[in-house]
Order: structure tokens, then C-alpha cells, then sequence
């Protein structure tokens, strides 16, 4: 068993940069051994060790446990003694811990209850309930917690009846103690008023039961609650009215307070109520809109009421939405009310955000940038705006364009005393420009009473171009070409982009962040929605692709060494990224200067890797320049490997995809028959260490890299022992299977039959076994594939043999009933061209098949007629990558962040046959062939036996 102080020692040397990977590193080859888990919970449970320590141990303890608890098949991958200890201690454990602890061992709790409650863990709400109680809020709220880490699962799940069952087995058991709870903290609220301890101790447990309520609520209204809505519905709307000076701190400016919590809180779950239940809540909803408008023009512009704010507008907005409540606000004066008391006071500039955009401009870039900032005052009220509008379009434009006239007035008649006011006026403006959502693609439709071009002419470009301008009014001018960059001409961006390229060299981060983002954009934007075709190609910026990398490099490395701080701005790297992009070829020389840049950074945000998406973007930008400047590949690779192999050296986990896919792709980009680089090949022995394979972000790449040694030279690895391991290990898994068959059609297209004899009855009960024991209809539709890739490069005699070897007469078994049956199901283009082409060239091709198993050849031909006769079949060749749509690196971890620059291309056998037509054509040429081939008799004698459908495809791709 795992000893505490080793573990509390190893614990505390992972949260000290010096020794934290080696620690970690350590504490993870413990994870095996029996009674860790258990220990690693007395660690967190320790009063006696420091809180830093007794964190990294939650910590840990939560990783732990997503990694760890139960693998791919639901099988716990800890031992049965340390699960049922785990469970037994767990929660009442937790419930002693301080709040920060208790927010790691609730997820780690949520994890196990995601994979075992409630059927292998049915104590837990027993568990739970009968440690409630009347008088110890302590401890109530340490079970709601608990509660609450359970029930949120709940939240963003697809309703089925599996969910449902769960819902309503907890509900059985924990509505009547919740609303009995409810009740007893309302009424010791009011009893201990004025109490100031025990009323923060109750509105706690009070923040932890209204969550709980929407976690009860999420997926239906119960009965129970539909039953007891004037009660639960009283006591929320009792609270969202409540005032208390002893739970506020009038000092406090950024810190929102519990009962802030609390309100916000039932903002959201009445939300909730008005959005899904509607019928249900009617009666109270009028009492509810009051109270929230009410709160919202009570409320101060402090920081701390920001979330609030938010959640009180977001459910005004789903009042709005509602026909019957929206006539509440169709009026002009019920309109101007709405502008002049709740917009106008929460989306006007305050010095918080000065200040904000002075001391932290990265985090008022995320809140500023389209759906970052969905918490933030402006952002919510705007969306009540757009809800207004897209009601009643004309009254909102004309009331709020009354208010924008007045505002202009004021800051022309002082532009340096009032600038807020044209702030305010842009943002407005723009507010009630955008018809829809702000899409990565910018902005598609606009409000026909407002003109967005006329209006950049005349009060944006000023801001521009006026170098006196306040720089919070130059960041707004930016925006609006960003936001609205879709409407403006090509040839007014062209004339805009010198301007936004000289922003790059401003002082102000927000600025020159602002200016690389909308550069970005705008490099990014396709001639329409439809088209792959980019608006701005090579030849628009061949003149200035030097200044710009120049500029955005410059702005990079001026944050200094330090990785965490050069790592911060991923909009610098992104713009990188795409000017790279668009430039293509044309950098020439300067395409080694880029690379060099790019490696140094690379060196650097090594050391300790903190942002995902500026990692992501550093390694897409090196992918392109070795795309396009691959002329030199020796040049290229004495850049890049002697920095990758230090990555792989130094085991920077987080880096590894990315390297094996550079190192992939320059291998890729050899001529055949080339050697591979010396200072590549060292690492083909590394490559097949278990420890590479166990982390499914490093997967993908590690296979694409082994199968490109095979391609190139099959000889690196003399001994095929350990890459069939690497096979088997990945063909048993029902995440990896996929990478497992590459490898095996690597290793059976690429390396002579000799080298595999010894070998091919082993691999073929290893397919079988899995086909037989633990098939999915993924795992199905990769073994009749590869079998289509094998009967092209090995021949219709060898697929039949390879069945057959492991037991005579298996072949018609696995065929009859696996591949047959999978034909028609394949849907991937490629796929199924492979299989339909690779089960006919099984048929007609060889001597076994249609010897020994001629029973099967009908079925198999009416298979491959009627599916590739199929009108489903569509070809799509499209070489065109959408980075837009590509999915948001947020996080290092599990998932494989695939370079979108270099993406591999898929083995295909018959690569001048295309995945429609071409098919077709195929088809039906290689039965003509093989009829005459056979003294022209074939095709009369199958017909016949041949379904309706099949008879008609035969027909028509014979005749084709």
C-alpha cells in the first residue's frame, strides 16, 4: 500500500515548478499499486498537512480518477477492496473539507456517479439524505454539495429514458427532504436575521439548494415540483426580493456576495421555468418580471453585481421571446422606459472596464470578443436588445437611435471630455445593425433601416485615421471593421489593412491584439458562404507578408521569456498563423527566417506549456511554412527535428502530437524509395515504447508516424514482434481500433509476404477474437474495409486463406454473416469504394472463392450491384480545409489536436477511381471483363438469381 507521507512529500514537490514533473511523474507509477486511492484521500482528509499540499491532492485525486476509475469497456481499472473504500469514505469525507477541496472531490464524486450511479452505487443517496439535518448547516452543506456535483450532470444531457429513470430514482428519494430542507432554512432566515454568521452559513446552504432545484428541474418539471410551486416558487421569488446590509460589504466593489449568488441563482432557474415551463409558472411569472425589473434599476454599476445583472437580463430576454409577456414592452413609452433604465445604465463604459483594459487587456479582449463575455452586463443586455428588435424592429431601432442622436451631439460638442458617449453610440449602433449571431464568419445580415457602410465612412474611419483619438474609441473602430467586415467592399479593406498593419505597432495591447484579430479575419473571409475561395489570396499581400509576420513576431517576444507570459495572447499567433496561410509560397528566403522565429518560441512556451490555443496555432504556423517552403527539405529539417527530439527528450507531453505530426509530414513529403533523415530515424525504436500509446492524445499522430517509417523503409524495424504489439494493443480497444487497422494495412501493404508468414494466423485470430467477443459497428465497418484494402494488394486467394487458416470453412461464416450484411451500411466516400471494389475483386479475381465457396458469390454481387447502384453514394473531393469549423483547442489533454495544415491523406488503392461515377464505371467494367473472361456465360447465369434490385443495378452499370 501507498504510504501518506511519501505521497504527501510527492504532493508537495508537484506544486514547486522545479521538481513538479518529476513528482507527478512518480506519483502516477504509483497509481497501480493497491490502496493508492485510499491514500491520496487521507492525504486530502489531513488537517496536519499545509492546504497547498492537501489541494495538489484533491487535484490529483480528481485526475486520478477520470483517468483511472473504469476504462473504455466500464471495467474498474483499480482494485474491487480500493473501489468499495473509495465510495464508503469518500463522501464523508467531503463533507468536512473546506469549500476549495470540496469543489475537486465533488468532480471527482461526479465522475464515479457518471459510470456507476445509480445502478453499482445505489447507497449514495441514502448515503446522503440520512446525514441531512435541521440544526448542523455545516455539514448540510458539505451533502449538497455533494448533491449538486451528482445532479449537474444532468444539465447539458440528450434526454433518454436511461436519464429519466435516474432522474425520477432520485427524485423518490430526495424531493421530499429537499423542499422539507427549503422550508427549514427559510424559516431559520428569517429567525436568525440578524445574526450575521448564521445567516452567511444558511444563504450557503440556500446558493447549494436553488442550484439543486435547477439540477431537479433541468430535463422536465416533476410532478413533485409542479405540485409544490406555489411553495418553492414563493420562497425563490422571497429571496430574489431580499435585502439584508449584514450579507453585503459596502466596501467591497468586486467581490459579489452571497446573497448576489443566491439572486443570480434564481435568475437562472426562473429562466429556466419561463423558457420550458411556461403553462405551469404563468401565475407567478408577473410577479417575477416586476421583481427583476426592479432589481435591475436598484442595482449599482459595481463589479460585484455584474453576474447578476447578467442572469436577471437573460431571463427578461426569455420573457421577451414569449408573445404574450413581449406585449409588456410593445410600446413606445414601455420601450423608451426599457432603454433609458436598464440599457443605456449597464452597457455604458464603466471605470472598472477603464481600468480592466489598462491592468489585465487580455481578459477585456476575451469579454469583449463575440460570445466570450456571456456573463458580462453588455453582452446580456444586448441580447435583450436583439430580442426586442427581432419582435418589433422599427420601434427598438427608432427609440434606441433617438438615444445614439442625442449621445453624438454630446461628444461632438466636447470629443475629448465625452468620448464615453460615442462609445456608447458604436456600441448601440452596431447592437442594432447585426440581424442574427455573430458567426465566425462575421456578420451576414444586417437591419435594412440602418446603413453600416455609411455609417463606417462617416464615424468610423475618423477613429482610424485620427492618431489623437482616445484608444478605447480607436479599439471600437477596429471592432466595427471586424464585426461588420462582410458588408465593406474588397477594395475598401484593401484600404483599410495598411491602417490596421500600423496598428500592430501601437503601445496599447488591446489595440494592436484588436488589430491582429480583424487581420486575421478578414485574411479569413470566402467570396460566400458557399464558396471555398478566399476573398484575399498570395498576390493581395505579396507586398507586405514580411512587415506583418515582422510586426506580429516583434509584438510576440517583446512579452519577454517568460512562457506564461508569451504564451498569453493566441490572437497574435492566430493572425501568424493565418498570414502564413494566405501568403503560401511566397515568402522564399524569408520562409527560414519565419521558421527560426517560430522555433524559438516554440523553445520557450516549452518550458512550461499554459496556453493550449497560442501552442496549437505556434505549431499549425510551423506546419505551413514546411508546406509550402519544402523545396529545401534538408534546410527544414535542420530547423525543426534538433528542437522535436529535445521535446520527445524532455517528454513535454502536451507538445508530443504536434511534433510526431511534423516529423509525419516531412517524411510524407520524401520522394519513394528516399532513406529516411538519420536525425528522424533514431526515434523509430522510441516510437513503439508502451508509454507512447497509452495517452490517447498522442495516438493519432504516433500511428501516422509509424506508418510512415513502414512506407519508407520497412527494415527499421527488423523485429515485427513489437509493432504487431502496438497492433494488438490498439485492435483490443474500442477508441483506438480504427489506428490499429492502419497500422495492420500499413504493415500488409508495405513489407513483403515473406516477413509476414510467421505471423498472419496469429493476427487473424486476434481480428476474429474481437469480431466475436466485443465487435462495435465501427470495428465491423474497418475489418470489411481492410479486408477490401487486402484483396487489391494481396489478392481475392489471400483474404480467403487468411480466414481459413485459422480454422477450415471459417471464411463462408465470417463472410456470410459480417460482410455481406456490412456492405450497404459503409458511409464514409472512400470506404465504401474500397469495399465495393475490394469484395468484387475478392469475387472475380481469384480461384478460391469461386471455387470452394460459389454459394456466396450471388449474395455478395447482389450486395456490391445494389449499393453501388444507390443514389446515396455522392462524391465529394474537396481538398478545402475550413479552420473555422475546425474544433476549438481549449484545453491540453485526452483529445488529439489534429494540424489542419497537414492533415494526412488517406491510403486509397484505387486512387484514379473516383467515389460516384467512377465507382460505377468500374463496376460495371469489371464484370463485362470477367463475363468475357469466362466464355460470356457469367452474367446470364447469375442474373436470375439476383434480387429485383439487384438485377435492375446489374443492368444499368453493364450498360453504363
Amino acid at each position: 500500500m501507498a504510504d501518506l507521507e511519501n505521497v504527501a512529500n510527492l504532493l508537495a514537490l508537484s506544486v514547486v515548478a522545479s521538481s513538479a514533473r518529476t513528482a507527478e511523474q512518480t506519483l502516477k507509477e504509483l497509481e497501480p499499486q493497491e490502496g493508492f486511492a485510499i491514500t491520496l484521500l487521507h492525504t486530502v482528509a489531513s488537517t496536519n498537512l499545509p492546504l497547498s499540499t492537501r489541494l495538489a491532492g484533491a487535484l490529483f485525486f480528481k485526475n486520478f480518477i477520470k483517468r483511472r476509475w473504469i476504462d473504455e469497456n466500464g471495467n474498474y481499472m483499480i482494485s474491487a477492496n480500493d473501489v468499495e473504500l473509495v465510495k464508503k469514505e469518500v463522501i464523508p469525507l467531503m463533507i468536512q473539507l473546506p469549500s476549495n477541496l470540496q469543489v475537486q472531490i465533488g468532480e471527482a464524486i461526479s465522475v464515479i456517479a457518471e459510470s456507476d450511479f445509480p445502478h453499482r452505487w445505489s447507497t449514495l443517496m441514502d448515503d446522503l439524505i440520512s446525514k441531512l439535518s435541521a440544526d448542523d448547516m455545516v455539514t448540510d452543506a458539505g451533502v449538497l454539495n455533494v448533491a449538486h456535483s451528482i445532479c449537474k450532470r444532468w444539465r447539458p444531457l440528450f434526454r433518454s429514458d436511461e436519464l429519466f429513470l435516474e432522474i425520477q430514482m432520485v427524485l423518490d428519494k430526495f424531493a421530499v427532504p429537499f423542499l422539507t430542507l427549503l422550508q427549514t432554512v427559510d424559516n431559520q432566515i428569517d429567525e436568525y436575521s440578524s445574526d450575521k454568521a448564521r445567516l452567511t452559513i444558511l444563504f450557503d446552504v440556500l446558493l447549494l439548494l436553488v442550484k439543486l432545484y435547477y439540477d431537479l428541474n433541468c430535463q422536465d418539471i416533476p410532478a413533485f415540483f409542479e405540485d409544490n410551486m406555489s411553495v418553492g416558487m414563493s420562497i425563490m421569488h422571497k429571496y430574489l426580493n431580499y435585502q439584508s446590509a449584514l450579507l453585503e460589504d459596502a466596501s467591497e466593489d468586486e467581490e459579489a456576495s452571497v446573497l448576489s449568488k443566491v439572486k443570480a441563482s434564481i435568475a437562472e432557474l426562473v429562466q429556466l421555468y419561463i423558457s420550458r415551463y411556461q403553462e405551469e409558472f404563468d401565475p407567478m411569472v408577473d410577479n417575477f418580471i416586476q421583481t427583476t425589473w426592479n432589481l435591475l434599476v436598484s442595482l449599482t454599476p459595481q463589479p460585484k453585481f455584474d453576474i447578476l445583472v447578467s442572469k436577471c437580463m437573460t431571463f427578461m430576454t426569455a420573457v421577451a421571446r414569449v408573445p404574450k409577456y413581449f406585449e409588456l414592452f410593445n410600446a413606445e413609452s414601455a420601450m423608451n422606459s426599457i432603454v433609458k433604465e436598464i440599457i443605456l445604465p449597464n452597457v455604458t463604459l464603466r471605470e472598472s472596464d477603464e481600468e480592466l483594459f489598462e491592468d489585465d487587456p487580455i481578459e477585456y479582449i476575451r469579454r469583449d470578443l463575440e460570445g466570450s463575455d456571456s456573463d458580462t452586463r453588455r453582452r446580456a443586455c444586448t441580447d435583450f436588445l436583439v430580442e426586442l428588435k427581432e419582435k418589433n424592429e422599427s420601434l427598438v431601432t427608432n427609440v434606441v437611435m433617438i438615444h445614439i442622436k442625442a449621445f453624438f451631439e454630446q461628444y461632438n460638442n466636447n470629443p475629448i471630455l465625452n468620448w464615453k458617449h460615442k462609445d456608447l453610440c458604436l456600441y448601440l449602433f452596431t447592437s442594432l445593425a447585426i440581424n442574427g449571431k455573430i458567426t465566425n464568419a462575421g456578420v451576414t445580415s444586417t437591419n435594412v433601416m440602418l446603413d453600416v457602410v455609411e455609417f463606417f465612412k462617416s464615424d468610423v474611419i475618423p477613429d482610424l485615421l485620427n492618431p489623437q483619438v482616445h484608444p478605447i474609441l480607436r479599439v471600437d473602430a477596429i471592432k466595427y471593421v471586424y464585426v461588420f467586415r462582410n458588408q465593406l467592399s474588397k477594395d475598401q479593406l484593401i484600404e483599410i489593412l495598411p491602417v490596421m498593419a500600423k496598428f500592430l505597432q501601437d503601445k496599447e495591447y488591446v489595440v494592436y491584439t484588436y488589430a491582429a484579430i480583424t487581420i486575421e479575419r478578414v485574411f479569413s473571409m470566402r467570396q460566400s458562404a458557399i464558396s471555398s475561395q478566399l476573398v484575399f489570396s498570395k498576390d493581395d499581400i505579396s507586398g507586405s507578408s514580411e512587415l506583418l509576420l515582422t510586426n506580429l513576431f516583434g509584438l510576440i517576444l517583446q512579452q519577454g521569456t517568460s512562457p506564461e507570459k508569451l504564451a498569453e495572447n493566441e490572437f497574435l499567433m492566430k493572425t501568424v498563423h493565418r498570414v502564413l496561410l494566405t501568403t503560401e509560397n511566397s515568402l522564399g528566403p524569408f520562409s527560414l527566417t519565419v521558421l527560426n522565429q517560430l522555433v524559438e518560441i516554440m523553445k520557450i512556451i516549452s518550458r512550461n506549456p499554459s496556453n493550449p490555443i497560442f501552442t496549437h496555432y505556434c505549431f499549425e504556423s510551423i506546419a505551413v511554412v514546411v508546406k509550402y517552403y519544402h523545396t529545401d527539405l534538408s534546410a527544414l529539417i535542420d530547423v525543426v527535428i534538433p528542437v522535436s527530439l529535445s521535446i520527445l527528450g524532455d517528454d513535454i507531453q502536451e507538445f508530443i502530437p504536434y511534433v510526431f505530426q511534423i516529423m509525419a509530414y516531412i517524411l510524407e513529403l520524401l520522394p519513394t524509395g528516399s532513406a529516411i533523415p538519420p536525425s528522424i530515424k533514431q526515434i523509430n525504436e522510441a516510437l513503439l515504447a508502451p508509454s507512447v500509446w497509452e495517452l490517447g492524445g498522442i495516438i493519432p499522430a504516433a500511428t501516422r508516424l509509424l506508418k510512415d517509417f513502414i512506407k519508407l523503409d520497412h527494415s527499421v524495424y527488423p523485429d515485427l514482434v513489437p509493432v504487431l504489439g502496438v497492433f494488438q494493443r490498439l485492435i483490443s480497444s474500442k477508441s483506438y481500433d480504427v489506428y490499429g487497422f492502419e497500422i495492420l494495412e500499413c504493415i500488409f501493404t508495405s513489407m513483403p509476404a515473406e516477413r509476414l508468414q510467421p505471423f498472419l494466423r496469429q493476427i487473424a485470430v486476434l481480428l476474429l477474437q474481437r469480431l466475436q467477443n466485443s465487435r462495435t459497428e465501427k470495428y465491423l465497418k474497418k475489418f470489411v474495409v481492410f479486408l477490401g484494402v487486402v484483396s487489391f494488394k494481396l489478392g481475392s486467394d489471400f483474404v480467403v486463406q487468411f480466414i481459413d487458416e485459422v480454422q477450415n470453412g471459417l471464411f463462408e461464416q465470417i463472410w456470410n454473416n459480417f460482410v455481406i450484411e456490412t456492405i450497404s451500411k459503409i458511409g464514409n466516400h472512400l470506404d465504401r469504394k474500397i469495399v465495393l471494389a475490394g469484395c468484387l475483386n475478392t469475387v472475380v479475381s481469384g480461384n478460391i472463392f469461386s471455387s470452394k465457396y460459389s454459394n456466396l458469390v450471388v449474395p455478395t454481387l447482389d450486395a456490391i450491384l445494389k449499393t453501388a447502384a444507390s443514389e446515396s453514394i455522392i462524391n465529394v473531393n474537396s481538398e478545402l480545409v475550413d479552420y473555422d469549423a475546425a474544433e476549438e483547442i481549449s484545453t491540453f489533454g485526452s483529445n488529439y489536436s489534429r494540424l489542419s495544415s497537414v492533415i494526412e491523406k488517406a491510403f486509397d488503392p484505387l486512387p484514379t477511381v473516383d467515389a460516384h461515377n467512377g465507382l460505377r464505371k468500374y463496376i460495371g467494367e469489371t464484370l463485362l471483363k470477367f463475363n468475357q473472361k469466362a466464355g460470356g456465360n457469367f452474367l446470364s447465369q447469375i442474373q436470375p438469381q439476383l434480387s429485383e434490385e439487384g438485377k435492375n443495378a446489374l443492368n444499368k452499370l453493364c450498360t453504363a
